[in-house]
């Protein structure tokens, strides 16, 4: 009995952040989705040709719009790099499509505070910068075609066939007149559909973890392991061991934010947090699609500069935050077994759930079932059926 209580236990607090964050998400990929509808991926890949930092400023902006899904997001930056794309505006493209999407920042307000997410705003471009700077400074032209020579061979990683097909619409006119006609209600319901496809196994697994941590786990290990009676040691600790508990947990995307809550909770620090969040592109998974992609060589330079600059980031964040007083002082994420009470959460999840079940609903009705069968596979496989859905959706 007292096995399936604890089990009990945690599933009511991976139920209890499930019901916070269930509106978010919806409107996160709903946003998300109306973006990518009206941007096609061969405008994408036109303008990332170089590592400029107008080209590294687009990367970041039409990453921040896309995918939150990590292994749809590191298929899409090979696929942009196969296209002509940069190399570090691809990897630019990769951190924010994953660190900076708005479903991100909403969730760590609901289960952190606002100081996280203004600091994961703030934090990302600052990793990007350095990750741009890293790559200038050590990484040479050679390892970049024997990446690029590897890119093309097109080894299939994860969510290859959600990252070759471009569901944008294909028709002209306004971006209202695009977006409101029947075709842009298509195109807006198969790419939210698609990315909650992409993403709900590392949303479920974060939940599912992050409730037995958090039920499970006594916040004496957690204050041993942050060393939190140390105040300046657990300041430059946090973000060195942030990320390696972040590759072993092999959770993703958004996934991470519930364990990022357990963790704030237990006694990381606030640069630690952000550190973690960011080590969602370096899970020993990821490495090992990075190795196919772009072979060993480059997928070790990938690790060590990724880490360094996630842990530089995090330290920017720890002292400059700091210094403003912007660290929240209560350690207070929501991380309990609260059930489903009548505010503004259920309210907001009501009309939500209602937009998610329109969506779902055109989804099926246009062709939908045929693209859910598609996400894996070869990438070179789905290139001639990309936007296929559209053309007779009606």
């Amino acid at each position: 009995m007292r096995a399936l209580d604890a089990i009990g236990h945690a599933l009511a607090v991976a139920g209890s952040m499930t019901w916070a964050i269930t509106w978010s998400l919806i409107l996160g990929f709903t946003l998300s989705a109306v973006v990518q509808a009206v941007v096609r991926r061969q405008t994408v890949a036109r303008l990332l040709g170089d590592d400029k930092p107008k080209a590294l400023a687009l990367a970041t902006g039409l990453g921040a719009a896309s995918s939150s899904c990590s292994y749809a997001a590191v298929a899409l930056a090979r696929a942009l790099f196969r296209r002509g794309a940069s190399f570090t505006a691809a990897m630019t493209f990769e951190i924010a499509s994953t660190n900076l999407v708005i479903e991100l920042g909403i969730i760590m307000a609901l289960l952190l505070s606002w100081q996280f997410t203004l600091a994961e705003f703030v934090g990302g471009p600052i990793m990007i910068v350095l990750v741009a700077v890293a790559f200038r400074l050590f990484v040479r032209q050679r390892l970049i075609d024997e990446a690029r020579v590897q890119a093309d061979r097109g080894l299939a990683g994860s969510m290859e066939g959600h990252a070759a097909m471009d569901m944008s619409i294909a028709s002209g006119g306004s971006f209202w007149r695009r977006l409101g006609s029947r075709e842009g209600y298509t195109s807006v319901s198969h790419i939210f559909v698609m990315e909650w496809a992409a993403v709900i196994r590392d949303v479920v697994l974060g939940l599912l973890i992050a409730g037995a941590v958090g039920a499970w786990v006594p916040d004496s290990f957690w204050q041993h392991l942050f060393l939190t009676g140390h105040p300046l040691a657990a300041k430059i600790w946090g973000p060195l061991i942030g990320p390696v508990i972040s590759v072993l947990s092999f959770v993703c995307s958004i996934g991470n934010v519930p364990l990022a809550a357990v963790l704030w909770n237990g006694g990381i620090s606030f640069g630690g947090v952000i550190a973690f969040i960011f080590a969602d592109l370096i899970i020993i998974p990821i490495l090992v699609i990075y190795r196919k992609y772009y072979g060993t060589r480059m997928m070790l330079t990938i690790l060590g500069i990724f880490y360094v600059t996630m842990v530089v980031a995090g330290y920017v964040v720890e002292f400059v935050f700091g210094g403003l007083g912007l660290i929240p002082a209560e350690r207070a994420a929501k991380v309990t077994e609260t059930g489903i009470q009548w505010n503004y959460t259920t309210i907001l999840n009501i009309v939500f759930l209602l937009l998610a079940a329109a969506l779902l609903i055109r989804f099926f009705r246009t062709g939908g079932r045929q693209m859910l069968a598609m996400m894996g596979g070869s990438p070179d496989a789905h290139e001639p059926h990309a936007g296929h859905a559209h053309g007779h959706a009606r």
